[in-house]
């Protein structure tokens, strides 16, 4: 367990309860196989701010996948933390570090919320590369950044060599283009929505598809997403999963 000064700066601490619901589906969801297998299930809510009610949330979701998940709430502000500590419970605790993981063994996975929104463009690289030599051996980091109330949200799962996924996740009604999401795109991405980047290429092929999937808006809204994410898929885009997924 890494020891010594947090590696990091303290956050806004803003959050609000029920905020990573999306984030907390896709990790019980797509990734429910990866903690049932795990040898040891901790799972480390990093950076969880001011309330730490995300964590309380993550723990009691994880519970209905793996009974004997293990959560820590890692907050760098020590005063959070000491306010933290009266909604342990078996399974959960908090305690104090940041980037450098100091928890006993190797998390399966790591959920880092508007945290690295603070830094520098070049800063993330260094944290990310930090966090991945934490990671237990098919371990995740989950970096990712949402609006104020979970409406529109996105994240990156890294693994210990690299990026995997990219995850988009809105309510309906909370866009009017796919493309709405950029503003909380991931640090690592945020900056690429320009012409020429790929980021930029992809925002804009999921508008064209979602406008060209308007007549199946008489189906519902799901539908028309379906539609737009098998246009996506035609054109070569890397979808991942299946429409139920979608």
């Amino acid at each position: 367990m890494p020891s010594g000064k947090p590696i990091g700066t303290i956050t806004r601490g803003t959050t609000h309860p029920n905020r990573l619901r999306r984030v907390d589906r896709w990790m019980t969801g797509t990734q429910g196989g990866l903690l049932k297998s795990a040898a040891h299930p901790l799972v480390v809510d990093l950076g969880y701010g001011g309330l730490p009610a995300t964590a309380v949330e993550l723990h009691g979701r994880l519970q209905k996948i793996r009974q004997d998940v293990r959560v820590i709430g890692v907050e760098i502000e020590p005063g959070r933390v000491a306010s933290a500590k009266r909604l342990e419970r078996p399974g959960l605790v908090f305690q104090q570090g940041d980037f450098e993981l100091p928890v006993p063994g190797q998390p399966i996975l790591v959920r880092a919320f508007n945290v690295l929104r603070q830094y520098r463009e070049h800063e993330y690289a260094a944290h990310w590369a930090t966090v991945q030599s934490r990671l237990a051996p098919r371990g995740l980091f989950i970096d990712g950044t949402c609006d104020e109330i979970g409406r529109r949200s996105t994240w990156v799962a890294v693994s210990a060599e690299g990026p995997v996924s990219l995850s988009v996740s809105m309510r309906f009604g909370a866009f009017t283009l796919p493309s709405d999401v950029a503003d909380r795109l991931p640090k690592a991405l945020i900056h690429r929505n320009v012409p020429g980047e790929r980021t930029h290429a992809w925002l804009q092929a999921m508008d064209r598809a979602w406008l060209a999937a308007a007549p199946q808006s008489s189906y519902g809204n799901c539908q028309r997403w379906i539609a737009m994410c098998v246009a996506l898929q035609a054109e070569g885009w890397p979808l991942l999963s299946s429409p139920s997924r979608w």
